[in-house]
């Protein structure tokens, strides 16, 4: 079992299809070591999803979409860290999707190593959204 980071090949196709949009409901879910993700991943599962105190299974809703470019590299972005407050969780890595469609897998994040909270937030630093560090980039 592993996580790997990755943009999965169907969010690639479904991108050139139009399938997602900014007015689209996108989550993240959180998951544990034994979890299976990385680029065939095509949607949100509860399958070795997190489970504990402040967790609800499904995730949280993202928010501040944001598409932007810097050089020949578009960049998706939301704009808010997510986090779970009061929880006592841990996890190893992270699925985006868009509960709007079909639950649709977008992003895969692989955190390296397990990460935990007791009793506290538990929140998901998103990177500096530019070329070189951006969430999702197309370059």
């Amino acid at each position: 079992m592993a996580i790997i980071q990755a943009i999965p090949t169907s969010f690639k196709a479904e991108i050139l299809q139009g399938i997602h949009d900014g007015a689209d409901t996108y989550k993240m879910a959180l998951y544990t070591s034994a979890a299976t993700l990385g680029a065939a991943t095509t949607a949100y599962a509860t399958t070795n999803e997190v489970t504990g105190t402040g967790y609800t299974a499904g995730g949280v809703t993202l928010s501040g979409f944001n598409v932007s470019t810097s050089g020949t590299t578009a960049i998706l972005d939301f704009t808010t860290d997510p986090s779970w407050a009061n929880a006592t969780i841990t996890a190893r890595g992270a699925l985006i999707y868009n509960s709007s469609k079909s639950n649709k897998a977008v992003y895969v994040l692989d955190f390296g190593a397990d990460i935990s909270s007791t009793n506290g937030t538990f929140t998901v630093t998103l990177p500096t959204p530019d070329a070189a560090n951006g969430l999702i980039r197309l370059g």
